[in-house]
């Protein structure tokens, strides 16, 4: 299993910095003046060597670094870093995501799971796994691994969603109001627009990735409507007329080589479809991965679909596309 090692961890610490909040929040325990450093979407595990180099700990590490949905090639949900118990002190205690395992037989009867947040610094989040065998470790991780990991990226999005509160595009969200009557908060970056009848695209232009940010409606006419053959249907008919690439005749499309994924959710108490899949342009080389959330306006008895789509050849792209997911969170009709 391949690890990076706590002086690697400490080295990124470093880099990242420590801040001062001389006014920072406050709760029961103390009065933080650290905020939490490390990358987003990074976690440290703090474990006994042994359990770590075992296999309790690459069933915990198989969890943390599974790829991410959508993308066209593997990227871990996390970036793992690790740290021995009696390692685990300074500067460590300040990374913004932690995972603390204990494995004690004479201490622990059951697997028991506790987040806690703002734990050493503000704006940190620290799962401790007790366990008293690394079997029962590794059957729990069987079943509840992947609701850690997302509890863990869930709340980096919430991150970035409150970044987004100060500063997003006033463009998009004026726009978005007037056009589709709904809430969207979504990057300042993007600073290329297309506005036309029930159809809204902006983009950031990005040399090193860019991200697209696409809103459309269209009737809604029965339940069928919500359908992922529909749905693409309709995808590819509206970007395909409203997307063109550099060259005539060349138009966007939903790639076919991969089925994209579909899952419905509840949002704000509306039912959302998720889509999750890869887009190409048809005559020329161009794709990447999108996501796009599918809503039904009752008020006007239509179909309203918010997407982001990324365009980053030669370079990971999760970066992108998670900044560009977490702007659909926010959408909400008004």
């Amino acid at each position: 299993m391949k690890t990076q090692s706590v002086i690697f961890a400490f080295l990124l610490l470093l880099v990242g910095g420590i801040a001062c909040n001389q006014g920072g929040k406050s709760s029961k325990r103390s009065i933080f003046i650290k905020k939490a450093t490390g990358f987003a979407y990074e976690v440290l595990v703090v474990m006994d060597k042994t359990a770590w180099e075992g296999e309790a700990g690459r069933s915990l590490y198989d969890q943390l670094t599974a790829s991410i949905p959508g993308l066209p090639q593997h990227e871990p949900k996390m970036r793992v870093t690790y740290a021995e118990p009696n390692q685990f002190d300074g500067l460590l205690r300040y990374v913004r995501n932690i995972i603390q395992v204990r494995i004690d037989e004479s201490v622990y009867t059951k697997v028991t799971v506790k987040k806690e947040s703002d734990v050493w610094a503000s704006g940190q989040e620290v799962i401790t796994l007790n366990a008293p065998s690394s079997q029962l470790l590794m059957d729990y991780l069987k079943e509840q691994g992947k609701q850690l990991v997302d509890y863990l990226g869930d709340k980096e999005r919430e991150r970035y969603l409150v970044y987004l509160q100060d500063s997003h595009s006033q463009r998009v969200k004026e726009s978005v109001h007037e056009q589709f009557h709904a809430r969207l908060l979504a990057s300042e970056e993007l600073c290329s627009f297309n506005d036309t009848t029930d159809f809204f695209w902006a983009t950031d232009h990005g040399r090193n990735g860019r991200t697209d940010l696409v809103l459309y409606s269209f009737p809604y006419t029965d339940e069928q409507t919500f359908s992922l053959n529909y749905l693409i249907g309709k995808r590819d008919s509206i970007l395909g007329e409203h997307i063109k690439g550099a060259f005539p005749n060349s138009y966007m499309t939903t790639a076919k080589q991969i089925t994209p994924t579909y899952e419905a959710i509840t949002r704000n108490g509306e039912y959302c479809a998720v889509i999750r899949g890869l887009w190409e342009m048809v005559g020329d080389m161009m794709g990447g991965p999108f996501v796009s959330h599918t809503y039904l306006d009752k008020k006007n008895q239509r179909i309203v679909v918010v997407e982001t789509f990324v365009y980053a050849p030669n370079t990971t792209k999760a970066k992108f596309l998670r900044r560009g997911e977490a702007s659909l969170h926010t959408f909400q009709f008004e």
